[in-house]
């Protein structure tokens, strides 16, 4: 399954390319190793050598201008956002240039008559959220990390509020991308459907890269809610935990955000962020709404979790409480990585329909209980999808073998659930081989034509979802 494995030798970097870029981009140009290896490494374990130069991008013909060069010259590209991919998406495992978007951080164009706006690649939720919140509205993909929305694109993101908002899938509707060619490609527009021609749109979100380098973006937004409460609540053990979210699912109550975080995930996060929740499993929940809304939904919650064992049900009715959980849940795997120090995280995701949810976490607990391995969970448990981060000495191969092993049986059980690989994450260099036993043979042959049909020189992040 480790792809590198399998990937080409590194391209030799043409002279003739590195003059070009100097003569264009002067100082936003560096081949500088420092510069390099921070664009050559993400929260994946792979340790691949860096990109051979780095390309800091501020606008669309930039990224033209470098894509132009590199067909000309055979060289890898791959696009670089704020960095937070865990499956090795922005490795240079065949050399090549990254092309950093962060400066491409421009909000364009605000439509809110039409709850639409259009940012440049390297915008962060965080800074979008910041930009339109005057006008009454927000964007609700939250993968945890402030990831560019260039790479939450690229990757399908979705994260904690997913279960109602749905996923980037959903929220794109118009992208500008600079094709292998370097050609500018438009798809999509700000209507809400169409029925016009193949869906480009849809094809290029969650392509990772290897399709084209996306670097306008126009995304839904949703008015902020009349009324906002979040609740935690406890377990005696993980399926309690778990049984209860898939009884709020099916009884249709339409909550916001459904977090679970094991009772090691709470201890990570209470010895990092100085909190004092109960080291027991926890559901983080949200509900969105009208004011009697909200109260309805979170007393139907209360009521089913009393039924599961659910205790100290407590409520975040402030926004400087509801923050501070938040903040917290979204730090607890830079938290977890804390209880082994020196430490690399193996993470994987899976997600699986809500039914099988609470055996393909009971299993795969037991599984890693068993080895012995250090390890944390955190998940979007009200959509299926949850993630498991085994830690390892990076100077002990056992223990990375273990890991692996484990995380091939936790994706294994999620298959035969009728479930996915990744629900979020990505392929990236990690899950190909666990792609073609979701998809088939026949499906992933499929993707191969697409790549090279559009990138025949296989320039664009070339190595990952597929070898070619």
């Amino acid at each position: 399954m480790n792809a590198l494995h399998e990937s080409p030798a590194p391209c030799p970097w043409p002279d003739a390319m590195h003059d070009a870029l100097a003569a264009h981009f002067a100082a936003r140009l560096s081949t500088a190793l420092a510069v390099r290896e921070q664009h050559g490494r993400d929260e994946s374990p792979f340790d691949v050598p860096p990109p051979d130069a780095v390309v800091f991008a501020e606008s669309t013909e930039d990224v033209a201008f470098v894509v132009r060069l590199a067909s000309e010259h055979g060289v890898p590209v791959i696009p670089y956002g704020a960095g937070s991919s865990l499956e090795g998406h922005l490795l240079a495992v065949q050399g090549g240039v990254s092309i950093d978007v962060s400066r491409m951080d421009r909000v364009l164009r605000i439509n809110p008559e039409d709850l639409t706006v259009t940012v440049q690649a390297g915008v962060t939720r965080e800074q979008l959220n910041r930009e339109v919140r005057d006008t009454g509205l927000f964007f609700p993909i939250d993968p945890g990390a402030n990831a560019s929305i260039g790479g939450m694109a690229a990757t399908r993101a979705s994260g904690t509020n997913a279960v109602r908002y749905g996923t980037m899938r959903e929220n794109v509707l118009g992208l500008t991308v600079v094709t292998a060619s370097g050609d500018v490609l438009h798809t999509g527009t700000r209507a809400r459907k169409s029925s016009a021609g193949y869906d480009l749109t849809r094809l290029f979100v969650g392509s990772e890269g290897t399709l084209g380098v996306m670097t306008e973006i126009t995304l839904k937004l949703y008015p902020l809610p009349q009324a906002v409460s979040a609740a935690v609540c406890h377990f005696p053990d993980v399926a309690s935990a778990v049984n209860t979210t898939i009884q709020i699912i099916q009884m249709g109550v339409p909550i916001a955000r459904c977090e679970l975080l094991d009772a090691n995930a709470i201890r990570a996060v209470n010895r990092a962020e100085k909190m004092t929740l109960a080291e027991s499993p926890m559901l983080l929940m949200e509900f969105h709404g009208s004011e009697a809304g909200v109260q309805e939904q979170a007393e139907t919650v209360q009521e089913i979790a009393a039924e599961f064992g659910g205790q100290a049900f407590e409520w975040a009715t402030t926004p400087e409480v509801r923050t501070r959980l938040w903040t917290a849940r979204h730090r607890a795997y830079l938290s977890g990585l804390q209880m082994k120090p020196g430490c690399r995280a193996v993470t994987t995701d899976a997600c699986v329909p809500i039914s099988h949810l609470a055996e393909a976490i009971v299993d795969s607990v037991a599984e890693v209980e068993a080895s012995g391995l250090p390890y944390f969970i955190v998940g979007h448990v009200g959509d299926g999808n949850f993630h498991v981060a085994y830690l390892i000495d990076p100077a002990i191969p056992a223990e990375r073998e273990l890991a692996e092993r484990l995380n091939h049986q936790l994706v294994q059980r999620a298959l035969r659930l009728e479930g996915t690989c990744t629900g979020e994450h990505g392929v990236g260099l990690h899950k190909q081989g666990f792609l073609v036993e979701e998809a088939g043979a026949g499906a992933v042959a499929m993707m191969r034509e697409i790549k090279r049909a559009l990138d025949p020189r296989n320039i664009m992040n070339p190595g990952k979802i597929f070898s070619l």
